[in-house]
């Protein structure tokens, strides 16, 4: 038995009961595993704004307080956009999920 895990059975698992959760998928992979997850209404893959999604993320967050966002992102797009990070522990919204 493999013990890797599969990036895109991740993803899928994290989407698979997400009810209303607003998803936000980094450029690259991370945008390709959501829409492979399926296609939803509420998916923004961001095709062409590397190392934007977190702070994307972080503003639909405080724009949207009663739902759910979550940021999915890969190391790549991640370090274009590092010191997002900070600005989130800053704003500490509890409605906002990085993965």
């Amino acid at each position: 038995m493999s013990k890797l895990l599969r990036r895109r059975e991740v993803v899928k698992q994290l989407l698979a009961d997400r009810g209303d959760t607003l998803v936000i998928a980094g450029l690259g992979a991370s945008a390709w595993d959501i829409t492979a997850a399926g296609d939803h209404a509420n998916n923004f893959p961001l095709w062409g704004a590397m190392g934007g999604a977190v702070m994307i993320g972080l503003g639909v967050a405080l724009a949207q307080p009663k739902r759910r966002v979550l940021v999915i992102t890969g190391d790549g797009e991640m370090l274009m956009g590092l010191s997002s990070l900070a600005t989130v522990a800053v704003q500490q919204p509890k409605n906002l999920g990085i993965v």
